[in-house]
């Protein structure tokens, strides 16, 4: 799983980069009020100077450089090509978004690397080995940035066919890395075949199908059986009250602590998202809402497995990387709602994360090498970003 933060003074960091993140233009804010959309904007302002200055040489995020005692399984060199490919496709989208680069040439510069660096590699991704199948975060996430770069220059249809043909070609990477029951998986548990054995989890699964939705959007050719088998396969997850199992593995074993409601509190936010976006009309507003407000009014307990350094070991078999992905795709469901009803959502919403901003400007929610900084830190950007519009 992956995810990203630091600390320094906002001062310091200004003077560090002279100046040069300028804050991102206004939008429209609508039930939003003008206070708290100043403090969205100056936090999306940090969080945007936090990338800037953190921007590795060739373009990426993210280092295999910080190390602790205790570091998930990462097998070299495959699984850290991964994680910076990952963490550079949030941070080129979080910086489209919302890092205001009609403002800021610097905002441009950086964004101009990145997708350097994600032409260059994209291409590369691999699975790591046998056990490993990290590389299906890549390619979901490969997709979410290319989609985002083809409305960026609109006029440049060469550009946007090359654009469209990256994106098919993550699209047949994820077909070809699919559970052999569909949906989707990150470690091989069982048999570590070629095609991998099915170790769906359900978080892995929705986000490979909000991706995949991203592509069709575009006009790229997604499968409709690989579409099917992934709706299936979270249907196999699903509970009849819209929570979702951690993984197939745990089929059987549904009464598990990190099974039930709460431990599904963050899941069930990316897992709805993926089902309505491909048309399950079952997942209504009322679904919606109703998870929206259980987030909101247990984030307490949530927010207590942040930064904690091993996996699964807070309240509910809660991981700290569960923190800002649940974040990130409850501001896409709050999208989901009618106009009228968004406000309440993005009020709460960005009061729980702009307070969590760290001093330097980032956010994070999981230690891992030096990767969880720059995932964090974009999709709250991400998450921020659609509290305003």
């Amino acid at each position: 799983m992956m995810k990203a933060a630091a600390c320094m003074a906002v001062a310091a960091l200004s003077a560090g980069l002279g100046g040069c993140a300028a804050a991102p233009a206004a939008g429209p804010t609508r039930g939003v009020s003008p206070e708290l959309a100043g403090r969205i904007d100056a936090a999306l302002h940090r969080g945007t100077g936090y990338l800037l200055a953190h921007q590795n040489a060739d373009g990426s995020w993210g280092t295999a450089g910080r190390t602790k005692d205790l570091n998930i399984y990462a097998p070299a060199p495959g699984a850290h090509h991964v994680f910076r490919v990952s963490v550079t496709s949030l941070c080129v989208a979080a910086l489209i978004e919302a890092g205001g680069e009609r403002a800021d040439p610097n905002v441009a510069a950086a964004i101009d690397r990145a997708e350097g660096f994600l032409f260059a590699e994209l291409p590369e991704l691999r699975r790591p080995e046998p056990r490993s199948v990290y590389n299906v975060w890549g390619h979901a996430y490969g997709i979410e940035a290319l989609a985002r770069m083809y409305a960026r220059r609109p006029g440049d249809e060469a550009r946007r066919r090359l654009l469209r043909e990256l994106m098919a070609q993550q699209v047949q990477f994820l077909r070809t890395f699919e559970s052999l029951r569909g949906g989707w998986g990150y470690i091989d548990y069982l048999e570590k075949t070629k095609r991998p054995t099915p170790v769906n989890v359900s978080s892995t699964t929705a986000t490979c199908l909000v991706a995949l939705r991203e592509a069709q959007s575009l006009g790229v050719h997604v499968p409709a059986e690989l579409v099917a088998r992934g709706k299936e396969a979270l249907y196999r997850m699903q509970n009849p009250d819209f929570t979702y199992i951690y993984s197939e593995l745990m089929y059987f074993y549904r009464g598990k602590l990190i099974n039930r409601a709460p431990g599904s509190l963050a899941r069930s936010q990316g897992c709805n998202l993926a089902l309505r976006l491909w048309g399950d009309g079952r997942i209504t507003d009322a679904v919606l809402e109703e998870w929206l407000d259980r987030l909101w009014d247990r984030n307490g307990w949530l927010s207590r497995a942040r930064k904690m350094p091993i996996p699964h070991e807070s309240w509910w078999g809660v991981a700290g990387y569960f923190y800002y992905w649940g974040h990130y795709y409850a501001a896409m469901c709050v999208e989901q709602l009618p106009p009228a009803r968004r406000a309440r959502h993005q009020a709460r919403l960005a009061e729980i994360l702009i307070p969590l901003q760290e001093t330097d400007g980032s956010w994070w929610d999981y230690p891992m090498y030096d990767y969880h900084y720059a995932w964090g830190t974009a999709m709250a950007m991400m998450a921020l970003h659609r509290c305003r519009n």
